[in-house]
């Protein structure tokens, strides 16, 4: 499932592409046909991202509104410019937008197709308040609230690595996020809430903007040092589909990049969870 990172590029992208442009929207599966209708004539206002949720805020047209989508575990989101590709596979939503999209030439035009997504629906104001209101801080957001999110974790019996990746306390990190962060902080993720201190979580979240901050700018997930990246250790990079260089996630029985012990794995709240039983003592 894609971290916060990657939805609040998309987010950017997609107001880059498609913002302040008319689109016309099908469902060629056929399973957001109603809602595609709403859409078509509307334009491309604002784009949104809280945690993993997409919101793209619509107005004029037969419907308009506010365009939710979650991915969850299968969903994926293409584009590209010009005419749109012929229909393949299960693309439940289609836009297309730009000067001309109405009209139906391609100049200047930008499509997109969403596929397998979790959620694909049409909010009103007060429902994506009401989803905004359930979620958690988010560390990509201005508006967010980490001393919230930290006294809740802080009065929790659960263990951090579950907290960490509990949506309605802190919205848009995954098991990436939480399993490094909690390395770089030396903290086991089996550690109860209760036990952390208001200066630990200060540096945690602090932590996760800095690097959510540098997963948005760069695509991927980089969590390393410099005195741990590949060429300052003469080591091999990373060879993953996940990208990026990390510390433990992933590495189960390999060497700790920084201190050598064997990289453990676990399950946690139904999850695999990884870290280094020197580095990150329970």
């Amino acid at each position: 499932m894609p971290e916060g990172h990657t939805i609040h590029r998309l987010a950017a992208h997609h107001h880059a592409v498609l913002g302040g442009a008319q689109v016309v929207a099908t469902s060629p599966q056929g399973r957001f046909t109603a809602g595609a209708a709403r859409l078509t004539g509307a334009t491309l206002a604002a784009t949104e991202a809280y945690g993993k949720h997409l919101l793209h805020h619509y107005q004029g047209g037969p419907g308009g509104g506010i365009l939710h989508v979650h991915l969850g575990l299968y969903g994926t989101v293409a584009d590209g410019p010009g005419q749109p590709p012929a229909p393949v596979g299960q693309i439940r939503l289609r836009l297309v937008g730009g000067p001309a999209a109405t009209a139906g030439a391609a100049a200047r035009q930008h499509w997109l197709d969403l596929r397998g997504p979790a959620a694909c629906e049409l909010l009103t104001e007060a429902e994506a308040d009401a989803l905004r209101d359930r979620l958690g801080a988010d560390p990509l957001r201005d508006d967010a609230d980490p001393d919230t999110a930290g006294g809740r974790i802080r009065r929790s019996a659960r263990p951090l690595g579950a907290l960490l990746l509990d949506q309605t306390i802190v919205a848009g990190v995954g098991l990436v996020y939480a399993t490094e962060v909690l390395f770089r902080a030396g903290i086991a993720p089996t550690m109860p809430g209760r036990r952390l201190t208001a200066d630990q979580w200060q540096r945690i979240w602090a932590d996760l903007v800095t690097l959510m901050r540098i997963g948005v700018r760069r695509g991927r997930i980089d969590t390393v040092r410099d005195e741990h990246l590949p060429e300052a250790m003469g080591r091999a990079p990373r060879n993953d589909r996940h990208g990026g260089e990390v510390y433990v996630y992933r590495r189960a029985g390999q060497p700790c990049l920084c201190c050598g012990a064997t990289v453990a794995a676990g399950v946690l709240a139904a999850r695999n969870t990884y870290w280094c039983p020197t580095c990150q003592p329970g």
